[in-house]
């Protein structure tokens, strides 16, 4: 163990059993930190920033930091944070949602993703808290729908990392905070983890593909990366009106 530990600390962290969660606690407890490349090469987590958020839901504060990995390059790493910011009342984790539950937003909602608002199969969405659990945590009463949204796992993954650089994420967890981002309310919002963004996600399918293949030729053409032209025709057509 890296550094000592109050004893009360100690016997809550040996008190989690959800096995990703266990698998971090374990490897800090031991080696004093743990970095993404260890939980990608070691323990084969694809996204670690999830597997962080494991602990995180329990309760137990982790701190973020960088180090130099195998390569050279500078990677993130997680260590135990202040053990007097241990969050009661959240052993356990999570709830785990019935699958009744996501057959109901499926239906509210539609089999699409609540940021991208791509069309998927509903087994390829993952059912996301609205205000982090990290901040609002779960009501003790029944599950509201509006509360909750289906997203796809590329969103999920940057909505994780635009969280967990969100300092109303990190310490001041307040909910209408989060209630006014965009990772909340992708169709009314006011900003993106605090900063004055405005950010537009989009999806092109099937028979869409080729007009998404013509625009990245163009932006070619015109020595623009795509994103950039994109909003430059976006500009154009909106300065004709």
């Amino acid at each position: 163990m890296a550094k000592k530990l109050p004893k009360e600390f100690v016997k809550r962290l040996k008190s989690i059993k959800a096995k990703r969660a266990r698998t971090v606690i374990e490897h800090i407890l031991k080696h004093g930190q743990i970095t993404t490349e260890e939980l990608s090469n070691t323990y084969g987590y694809d996204h670690p920033p999830r597997a962080a958020r494991d602990v995180r839901e329990q309760g137990i504060p982790l701190e973020t930091f960088k180090v130099t990995g195998a390569h050279g390059r500078k990677i993130g790493a997680y260590r135990f944070g202040d053990p007097s910011k241990v969050k009661d009342g959240k052993i356990g984790g999570r709830k785990a949602w019935p699958k009744k539950f996501k057959e109901q937003l499926v239906s509210k909602y539609g089999s699409r993703c609540g940021i991208c608002f791509a069309q998927y199969e509903a087994r390829y969405l993952q059912i996301d808290h609205r205000v982090p659990y990290e901040v609002g945590g779960d009501d003790d009463g029944d599950l509201d729908p509006n509360d909750f949204m289906l997203i796809c796992g590329s969103c999920n993954r940057a909505k994780s990392w635009s969280c967990e650089h969100c300092k109303n994420w990190q310490s001041d967890h307040k909910k209408d905070v989060c209630t006014t981002c965009y990772w909340a309310k992708p169709e009314s919002y006011a900003h993106i983890a605090l900063k004055l963004v405005r950010r537009l996600a989009i999806t092109w399918t099937g028979g869409e593909v080729p007009d998404f293949d013509r625009l990245v030729e163009l932006s070619k053409h015109a020595n623009q990366e795509i994103p950039e032209f994109v909003k430059a025709v976006l500009k154009d057509r909106l300065d004709q009106q």
